[in-house]
């Protein structure tokens, strides 16, 4: 059999590839090593290129401050949307701890003369009922959220278990969830009508709107219903919705994917940038990639793109995708010598920061600020939530610096869209993290950054990155996590996801052995692996 290889530009072979591969997979993020792991251990010959000098995509751990033993998931950070039946069906190693607390908002009760307070959820069941009353005065907001959580809950146990089966009609979904009132609040009307039909104060309201907002640029009244389906994702993990610490962080989830994949027969070239994807949709497809020695070539009998709609479109050589993908979050790391105090000093930062800890997220400011970067200005008071990932798993700071006190915080802004860093990427991102943190600091009783750690050249240890950053960096359209919008988890007869078995499992492009198996899939976005193993399923079941 001839090789296909990279060459160095006089014919010498390099990489002595077979020419015809049952697998080429693009892209060596979580998902493609997912498909990867699948079809190789189903005896198919596979062969995994990917641009970066490792696997994990956005899903990694890594050290980004000099001389610092703190491995943080620089882009990606919790687990909720990764079904069990990846874990298991491929032997990982990998594990997930619950968080002690679902989360903290810390405000001012202007009744109590300003005093600092704060609204807890999860953990200790009365604790949070007394939280809320304190907030509103009643029961009434406490016993509205059990109810409402009540309903997502059930829809979530319903919804999960489709992500790994072949894609249900919307009618489907619909009779298997079997609630009328919960189908029309959650895939029919904009998500805002249901905030504030069943919450009155505003606080509230803002907690429960920011899991429709994480990596999405949406109001709460859109009529595109994006912060419908961001939302529907967020609370649907698991079947219950808590979002999970990965134990050694996400990087620990990727290695596993790799070895598993690489234990199962598949080759994985790193440093193997993929030009072009030449195919009729018949015969085998022709992968042509870069190397730091030259170009070569593959083929593939399937091609899974794990890159977004957009790359996919660049590769094959035709238009790309309309509307064009916009991130609209900040992401920042730190790691701190201490957690700082807080104003109200009844709670232990320990327990504050152990949950989403949020920041500007009243109902009112989310729709400010999403007006404000709408009409092209950064918000005023820029919305955003924080993590603590080192106060559940330790050990993904070194030894000394857990004996030294020191914790990792990750913050995520909203409401920033890529369009917003165009002009200046560099100096707004300073102008915004200079508000955000000023914004975190209103609720400390010592500013954020005088708890800093300093890394081995004596630079703080924090990192900003902005959805034209991610673009840089990962290669992500626009900085958008999910590569593009959500979809919804199901299909209309006739329309997208009827097109044979990749077009029942969501992952169909307009050629018969080009696959998605990236988070611009139908069910894709997320630390899921999802799109990956829908891939799979469907290039096995042809």
């Amino acid at each position: 059999m001839t090789t296909l290889g990279a060459t160095n530009g006089q014919g010498s072979s390099r990489q002595p590839y077979r020419d015809v591969y049952d697998d080429v997979i693009v892209g060596g993020g979580h998902n493609g090593l997912v498909a990867a792991a699948y079809l190789a251990r189903a005896g198919r010959s596979v062969l995994l290129l990917e641009r970066l000098g490792g696997t994990g995509g956005a899903a990694i751990s890594t050290r980004p401050f000099a001389g610092v033993d703190a491995r943080l998931s620089r882009y990606s950070y919790l687990v909720s949307l990764l079904p069990g039946k990846i874990v298991r069906d491929l032997g990982l190693d990998f594990a997930v701890r619950k968080r002690s607390v679902s989360s903290y908002t810390p405000y001012r009760a202007e009744a109590r003369g300003g005093r600092p307070d704060g609204l807890f959820v999860g953990g200790d069941t009365g604790r949070t009922r007394e939280s809320f009353r304190r907030l509103t005065g009643s029961d009434r907001a406490y016993e509205a959220w059990r109810e409402f959580y009540a309903t997502t809950g059930r829809v979530a146990e319903r919804v999960f278990p489709t992500l790994t089966e072949p894609l249900p009609t919307r009618a489907g979904l619909k009779e298997r969830i079997g609630d009328e009132a919960a189908w029309r609040m959650l895939f029919e009307e904009p998500l805002g009508q249901a905030v504030e039909d069943r919450f009155e104060d505003d606080l509230v309201r803002g907690v429960v709107l920011t899991d429709a907002l994480i990596g999405t640029f949406a109001g709460a009244h859109d009529a595109s219903l994006a912060q419908n389906r961001c939302f529907l994702y967020h609370v649907i993990g698991g079947g219950t919705g808590d979002w999970d610490v990965p134990v050694g962080g996400m990087g620990a989830l990727t290695d596993a994917l790799a070895g598993a994949a690489r234990a199962a027969g598949a080759q994985i070239a790193t440093r193997h940038e993929v030009l072009r994807i030449d195919t009729d949709g018949r015969g085998p497809a022709e992968v042509v990639f870069r190397t730091a020695t030259g170009e070569g070539r593959v083929a593939g009998r399937t091609v899974l793109v794990n890159a977004s709609p957009r790359a996919l479109a660049e590769l094959l050589g035709e238009e790309a995708p309309e509307p064009a993908a916009e991130g609209a979050q900040l992401k920042v790391n730190m790691l701190l010598r201490r957690l700082p105090r807080l104003r109200d000093a009844s709670v232990d930062p320990r327990q504050a920061f152990a949950g989403t800890f949020h920041v500007a997220e009243g109902y009112a400011n989310l729709e400010r600020a999403h007006a404000e970067a709408a009409s092209g200005e950064l918000p005023s008071v820029p919305p955003s939530e924080v993590y603590c990932h080192s106060l559940t798993d330790p050990s993904i700071l070194g030894p000394e610096l857990v004996e030294q006190g020191c914790q990792t915080l990750t913050l995520f802004g909203l409401h920033t869209p890529a369009r917003l860093f165009e002009r200046d990427n560099q100096g707004t991102r300073e102008v915004l993290l200079t508000a955000t943190l000023a914004q975190l600091d209103e609720h400390l009783a010592e500013p954020v950054t005088d708890c800093l750690a300093f890394d081995a050249d004596g630079r703080p240890c924090i990192e900003a990155k902005t959805p034209l950053d991610l673009e840089r960096d990962l290669r992500l359209p626009g900085g958008h996590i999910f590569h593009r919008d959500l979809s919804w988890p199901y299909r209309e007869p006739g329309g997208e996801g009827d097109a044979g078995a990749a077009g029942r499992w969501g992952v169909e492009t307009p050629y018969a052995n080009v696959l998605l198996c990236g988070a611009g899939a139908v069910r894709g976005g997320g630390v899921s692996g999802v799109p990956g193993h829908n891939a799979a399923m469907a290039v096995l079941g042809r």
